[in-house]
């Protein structure tokens, strides 16, 4: 299977994070939790706990706003510090040790001889180059996660934004994108990219209603896709 569209010298190869390279779905929600403690501590508030599940959910949604109003804050600029926070502390987890990378991502080394490979996530940026830097995966020519605040939370996949973006970072318009979800498979298409669903112990039973251009189980088995 090569990568759709036109032919290119190195063609693009882009990865999710959580998942696919980062061991686990994605962040313990506790971390959420600790960062709305921690905003609050920023805006000298105390909030009784029926309010503080609303505003510690990682989604900007409407039961968030109207939880902001209630305890007279606006929501933007605190859904924004609040992310801020979140992000630190998913940082930090990382630094500790607290996720691992698959044992399969060696795979990448081989690939990244030939084509240009990206790291692309819904995590927060600050995260991603934390998980670069700490485990050392210098085969991503670029890594890119979202913007804490309501404008990041809006570009996360399905959205294509981030991916479009590290296309134009890489001078490429094809290729393929490997991820455990839906959404990526999504944002993979409405990007014009290959979607590859990576299966993984936490996905092994997921259906999908998009059509993947492949499935695969390891990471492994990328190379073999772009032989044939």
């Amino acid at each position: 299977m090569s990568p759709s569209g036109s032919e290119a010298d190195r063609p693009a190869l882009l990865f999710d994070m959580d998942g696919v390279i980062l061991t686990g779905r994605g962040n313990d929600p506790v971390v959420h939790e600790r960062a709305l403690a921690d905003t609050l501590a920023d805006y000298g508030l105390t909030v009784p706990k029926p309010r503080r599940a609303a505003l510690s959910g990682y989604e900007y949604t409407e039961a968030f706003v109207d939880a902001c109003h209630a305890v007279g804050v606006a929501p933007e600029p605190f859904y924004t510090a609040r992310e801020i926070h979140s992000a630190r502390r998913i940082a930090d987890r990382l630094e500790a040790g607290v996720r691992g990378v698959a044992p399969d991502v060696d795979a990448l080394a081989t690939l990244a001889d030939d084509y240009e490979l990206a790291l692309v996530s819904n995590n927060y940026n600050r995260a991603v180059e934390t998980a670069v830097d700490h485990h050392g995966l210098d085969v991503f020519a670029v890594a890119r996660g979202r913007e804490p605040g309501v404008t990041g939370f809006g570009r996360r996949k399905p959205d294509p934004y981030y991916l479009r973006e590290t296309l134009d970072r890489l001078d490429a318009d094809a290729g393929l994108y490997v991820g455990d979800r839906e959404t990526d498979l999504l944002a993979a298409d409405r990007a014009g990219l290959d979607g590859v669903f990576l299966r993984r112990e936490h996905n092994a039973e997921a259906e999908l209603e998009t059509e993947p251009a492949a499935v695969i189980d390891s990471l492994a088995e990328v190379e073999t896709l772009l032989d044939a």
